[in-house]
């Protein structure tokens, strides 16, 4: 299998006088679960439908399996996780699968055991009769995720594939996608949930305003850019008493609404002096994803772009 499966150089993408990729360069191995992040707005969608054969590039090279992108061959070994649930409500379960394996042209004869297989591997072979409008949003979302490796391909693309469930559906599915890395497939996803970006990429991508703001695994990124604790401070009554609370400590500061985020090598004196105010409503942990990505793309909301 090729050592690279993705290759961005100079990629750029404009939509009328709007640059929403900014000649951006980056590789994905072979093998990897490779992330995407991003706020609303940084250009995360247009690159994967770039990626896809979706969207034309502007300029710039971009290719797949060491091909241009615009290869149709190319997109035969490539499965497709999209946000938007496109499952058919009308069909059985196992029937999704089957009229996805027509759509590659994939015999009865290969289908029909591969059908199988994947309903076994997403925990739905009880459900294979039933209608896809009687299961609940995580079976939808792993039927999704069998759907896509209908064709068995090398690459898989998964925008948000776990938006919107509960924490038991969302473990399994990461326990899924997790067997799929080992198994040798190459992943690609774009998520807004900073735990499942740290549970499954071994790479990540911060990208905003079409820009690659850094790049690297979870726990270098982590190390580069935040301090390692942090403690989450409410009831602070302004700036000067938070500059207060931690006067004399390396401490850095930072806040959004009545939260104040406290980063430092060592948090425990810290700790202590709010454990004697009992206005204070404190949260001491190790530094995450979730702190690295709001110090470089900022705390702002966001709108949709």
């Amino acid at each position: 299998m090729e050592s690279v499966i993705v290759s961005a150089k100079a990629l750029r993408k404009t939509f009328a006088d709007r640059e929403v990729v900014c000649a951006v360069n980056f590789d994905v191995k072979s093998g990897i679960c490779f992330g995407i992040l991003g706020p609303n707005g940084a250009g995360k969608t247009t690159l994967m439908r770039m990626l896809l054969g979706l969207s034309p590039v502007t300029s710039g090279e971009y290719t797949l399996f060491g091909q241009p992108v615009s290869e149709a061959s190319i997109h035969t070994r490539v499965g497709v996780v999209p946000q938007q649930d496109n499952l058919d409500p009308d069909f059985s379960v196992r029937l999704n699968l089957k009229v996805y394996a027509g759509y590659f042209g994939i015999p009865a004869s290969v289908a029909e055991p591969r059908i199988e297989e994947l309903l076994e591997f997403a925990a739905l072979t009880s459900r294979g009769d039933d209608q896809v409008s009687s299961l609940s949003g995580g079976m939808r979302r792993r039927l999704m995720i069998a759907r896509a490796l209908i064709n068995n391909p090398d690459l898989i693309v998964l925008d948000e594939p776990t938006t919107g469930l509960d924490p038991q559906a969302r473990h399994l599915i990461w326990q899924r996608l997790r067997s799929l890395k080992n198994s040798g497939k190459t992943l690609i996803l774009t998520t807004h949930y900073m735990e499942e970006a740290a549970e499954l990429c071994d790479e990540l991508m911060v990208l905003d305003r079409g820009h690659i703001l850094t790049r690297g695994s979870p726990r270098e990124l982590i190390a580069e850019h935040v301090e390692p604790e942090v403690v989450a401070v409410r009831g602070l009554s302004n700036e000067l008493d938070a500059i207060e609370l931690c006067e004399g400590l390396d401490i850095r500061l930072d806040h959004v609404g009545d939260t104040w985020f406290c980063y430092g090598l060592d948090a425990r004196p810290l700790v202590s002096r709010c454990a004697e105010r009992n206005d204070l409503i404190y949260i001491h942990r190790p530094a995450s994803l979730e702190d690295v990505f709001l110090k470089l793309t900022g705390r702002d909301l966001r709108e949709d772009a």
